[in-house]
């Protein structure tokens, strides 16, 4: 029976949870198909374009195709699309190391579009309603990547991390110890993610003052 897309993506995604980014090579995922390692370039041309399939896949677990912002409250939708991405890349080792450096898929570029044009309806320009998704996502991206660096690592740190002792001449770290250990991971995300979400409304808003946009989003 011929080797499908899915299936090769589906075994990537496992494999990647048993050996990691660094030991998924075409090599080692052609051996558990049970193919050579020819047959897989059907189905992509390179290991880059693997990633961007297992990414894809990986939000796609997480994220309806539809997820259309509402121009009522595109503040929010961001906020919940943003916990959902972070969820979905923790939900796999290196996920964030996956996901990065990724670029949409021919089959994504339709549900980027409809995200733009709904925040364009929100009175956003195109190229502001991008540059807000592709910095939430990459705040996403990096914050996972960090977060689970700090997980994999976590037997091999002292406990807690910055004791007490080393922060007793340091009064400022020592009330703030808990962000410093990262002791609470979401609540450490959502304040940044509500921080960079609230700038950008206050950018937009400015920018919406200094250069008014028309009735259909265009730029002005």
């Amino acid at each position: 029976m011929a080797l499908q897309r899915d299936e090769v993506v589906r075994t990537a995604l496992r494999l990647l949870d048993e050996v990691g980014i660094d030991g998924l090579t075409t090599r080692r995922l052609a051996r558990e198909l049970g193919v050579q390692s020819p047959a897989l370039y059907w189905h992509f041309k390179s290991k880059r374009e693997l990633l961007d399939l297992m990414a894809e896949a990986m939000l796609a677990e997480a994220l309806p195709p539809d997820r259309e912002p509402s121009p009522e409250d595109w503040p929010g939708w961001l906020a919940e699309d943003a916990r959902a991405k972070r969820r979905a890349l923790l939900a796999y080792r290196d996920g964030a190391r996956v996901h990065a450096g990724t670029l949409p898929t021919v089959a994504e570029l339709p549900a980027v579009e409809a995200q733009v044009a709904a925040l364009c309806r929100a009175g956003l320009r195109p190229r502001t309603a991008l540059r807000l998704l592709l910095t939430v996502d990459r705040y996403v991206m990096g914050w996972v990547a960090e977060e689970q660096a700090w997980r994999q690592d976590a037997d091999a740190r002292p406990r807690p991390a910055f004791p007490d002792e080393a922060l007793a001449d340091l009064p400022l770290l020592r009330e703030a110890a808990d962000v410093l250990r990262m002791t609470d991971h979401d609540a450490d995300f959502e304040y940044g993610l509500r921080v960079l979400i609230e700038g950008f409304r206050s950018a937009i808003e400015q920018e919406s003052r200094e250069n008014p946009v028309g009735e259909d989003g265009a730029d002005g």
